[in-house]
Parts: C-alpha cells; sequence; structure tokens
C-alpha cells in the first residue's frame, strides 16, 4: 500500500512539463514566395509579405507546437501591377469575396533534430484544404536587437491551383506552384 505522503514526495520530485510558450510573428520578416511556369518559357515569382498571427512553441516537445496565421489576400505583390490584378480576379484568387489568406496547424511530426511535417488547413481563395508543409527551425534565441526570445523557420511545400478553384489556363501556366515560406516569431510579452 502507498501512503499519501509517498504519492506527494513522489509528484513534486517528478519533472515539470513545459507548456508551449506563445510567439506572435513578426510581420516585417514573414514572408511566402510562390513561383509557377508561364507557359514553359519561364518562371514567374509572386510574394505574400506581413503575416500575422502566433506560434504556441513547446521547445521540449515540439509536436505538442502549433500554428495559426493569416495575411489579407491584398498583400499580393508579384513585381507587376496588372499581373496583380490578374491574380487577384476570379479566374484565380477572387479577393473581392475572399479576402484573407489563413494557415492553421493540425499536427506536427517531427522528422529530425530541427526539421519536422507540419499538416494543417490552408484557406486560399475561399476553399480549405489540408497540406503539408516542410519545416526547418533555423534558429532559436535571443534576439540581439529585441532583447527576448525569438525563433525563425523556413518551409517549403508544393500546390495545385485547381484544387483551390484558381486554376485558369492550366496547363499552359502551370497548375503546380512552388511555395517558400520564411517565418520569425517574438516570445509574447505576458
Amino acid at each position: 500500500m502507498i501512503r499519501a505522503p509517498l504519492i506527494t514526495a513522489l509528484l513534486a520530485t517528478s519533472p515539470a512539463f513545459a507548456e508551449p510558450e506563445t510567439y506572435v510573428l513578426d510581420p516585417s520578416q514573414s514572408q511566402t514566395l510562390f513561383s509557377y511556369s508561364n507557359f514553359g518559357y519561364s518562371t514567374t515569382w509572386g510574394m505574400f509579405s506581413g503575416w500575422e498571427g502566433t506560434l504556441d512553441f513547446d521547445a521540449e516537445d515540439p509536436a505538442n507546437s502549433s500554428v495559426e496565421v493569416s495575411i489579407l489576400a491584398s498583400a499580393l505583390f508579384s513585381g507587376w501591377e496588372q499581373r496583380d490584378e490578374n491574380l487577384s480576379s476570379p479566374d484565380f484568387f477572387d479577393m473581392a469575396t475572399n479576402d484573407t489568406v489563413s494557415f492553421v496547424s493540425t499536427a506536427i511530426d517531427v522528422t529530425g533534430d530541427d526539421t519536422a511535417k507540419i499538416t494543417g488547413d490552408l484557406t486560399l481563395g475561399g476553399v480549405t484544404r489540408s497540406i503539408v508543409l516542410d519545416a526547418r527551425l533555423n534558429q532559436q534565441a535571443d534576439h540581439p536587437q529585441e532583447g527576448k526570445p525569438w525563433v525563425g523557420f523556413t518551409a517549403t511545400t508544393n500546390l495545385l491551383r485547381s484544387e483551390f478553384d484558381a486554376g485558369a489556363f492550366a496547363p499552359f501556366i502551370s497548375d503546380e506552384v512552388d511555395v517558400q515560406i520564411s517565418i520569425e516569431a517574438g516570445k509574447r510579452d505576458d
């Protein structure tokens, strides 16, 4: 029979489990680049910059982490105003109706010391689909200018435009889009 004082002593000496810490994205350093083939002649690039959101990061158990981010679709920049207008149209992202792009993680599978596959729901053009990001932790340390804990991640994935009702002119303009993500986040001030 185990006595109550012994149980209390065992619990008191058990290691504490850390809870995820909330980090807030730095919109000035959080960007998504995308590229696609244009009729096979060139690769066209675009960017969404200024993401906002939070990362609940558990350094001891990264699988226990989560991320939720969003950006106004109007933050799209391709470097050519007419292309931006075209991508904003109902042929592609229909931004007049669907003004926000968002991602909410649903699972994290740790694959290495600083890598993971992050599964989550991407909402783009009013359509939500599950995608997988191949993610890498670039750095976790105190930021030299901000003076508080900071993390940085990169991630990649491939999307099919047609799965988000944005498949106009495929296959001439490639259906497949390569995506590169880079974000920084600082620990939230409590």
